[in-house]
């Protein structure tokens, strides 16, 4: 699969979570409105994150992974700044 990496990912971002693998929080999309999506995490939390970058069409019930440290949203196949609201 080819990934899209939006023009707002930074390189250190990347290196960042390439070093931090661990760090990703999987969940799934509960509420996409503009570029503010809320993400029901898989160890039961919730998080509010603004898309920094273009925006991108993330549907309710899509499964993504967020990297907090780096500030990364995963979804489908778009890499992407995001940022908790």
């Amino acid at each position: 699969m080819s990934r899209t990496i939006s023009s707002t990912v930074h390189p250190i971002q990347r290196c960042m979570a390439a070093s931090n693998p661990s760090a990703w929080w999987d969940g799934l999309v509960v509420g996409a409105e503009g570029a503010t999506v809320t993400v029901a995490l898989l160890d039961g939390a919730t998080a509010n994150l603004r898309v920094v970058g273009p925006a991108v069409d993330i549907a309710v019930g899509e499964p993504v992974a967020f990297h907090p440290v780096a500030e990364l949203l995963s979804a489908s196949a778009i890499l992407t700044t995001a940022r908790a609201a």
